[in-house]
Order: structure tokens, then sequence, then C-alpha cells
């Protein structure tokens, strides 16, 4: 039995087509399970869709950002990311981002603890300044082990 993709019902609730275009990025974001920049989306889509440009690839992208579906992410590499952030089986999770080699790793497992003191955050910032906060992206810098293992080798701690 053909199941639905996730999205297609909030395309059409919003008033906007589903087009091979739109179907083919979103693909390639689940698909690739990881964070991509337009140009890799671009080219990934390309393989598929040779007449997609790249000017689509950035009008759908924002289209998909306003509309919940994805996340534009930035790790400070001069390139933005993009990655699901609904539909078929994403959860929230933070980044824990390598300043040595860009590795870049999901973080969900989060204790109690933390997720207890993201909601305090959350309620101080609503209640000091009278903003309602619907999401957040925390990204954490530092070096993985492998980098960190290749400076303690000189010297460096």
């Amino acid at each position: 039995m053909y199941k639905r993709p996730w999205w297609r019902g909030q395309f059409r609730q919003r008033g906007f087509r589903v087009t091979v275009p739109r179907e083919t990025i979103i693909k390639v974001l689940s698909d690739r399970k990881k964070h991509m920049s337009v140009e890799e989306i671009f080219h990934e889509v390309i393989k598929t869709n040779p007449g997609v440009g790249l000017t689509t690839v950035y009008r759908t992208l924002e289209l998909l950002r306003n509309m919940g579906f994805v996340s534009k992410l930035d790790f400070g590499d001069g390139f933005s990311r993009y990655e699901l952030t609904i539909g078929d089986g994403s959860t929230h999770h933070h980044h824990l981002v390598c300043t040595g080699c860009g590795k870049v790793l999901d973080y969900s497992d989060f204790a109690e603890q933390e997720t207890a003191l993201i909601q305090e955050i959350e309620r101080a910032l609503n209640k000091k300044y009278n903003f309602v906060i619907n999401t957040h992206q925390i990204h954490f810098f530092g070096l993985c082990k492998d980098c960190r293992g290749e400076q303690n080798e000189i010297g460096i701690v």
C-alpha cells in the first residue's frame, strides 16, 4: 500500500502546490540525514532532476524554512546548512560542532536536568521580554575526540 508523504497535506492546507522540485528537495533532505549546504542539496537534486536550477533550490529551502519543515543552521564555516525538523522521525536535537575538523554531531539524548534547564531558560526569557519562544537551536563548539588526540600529541592540552 502506498503511504502518502507526511508533508503533502501541509502544502495543500497552506495553499502551496506540490511540485517535483519541492518533492525532490524534501526527499534529498530526508534521505541524507545530514546537515547539507544549498550547493550539496542542489548537486543531489540535479542527479534526478537536471532541469532544477540553483535559484529554485534556494527559494524552496526558504519556503520550507518558513513552513517550519527545515532549520537553517550556521556552524561558523561560512555556509548555511539545512536539515529537516519535522517528518520522517525527526526529533529535536542540539549540535556538537568540532572546530578542528568541522564534524557535526547531533545530540538528542538529553538528561532530565538538561531539559528542565532549557525549559526554565525559556520561561525566564518569556517573562523578562514578554516573548513566546516557539523553538530554539543550541550549538556547542569544541574539539572532538580525534582532534583533541592530535593536539595532545603535539603538546596542546
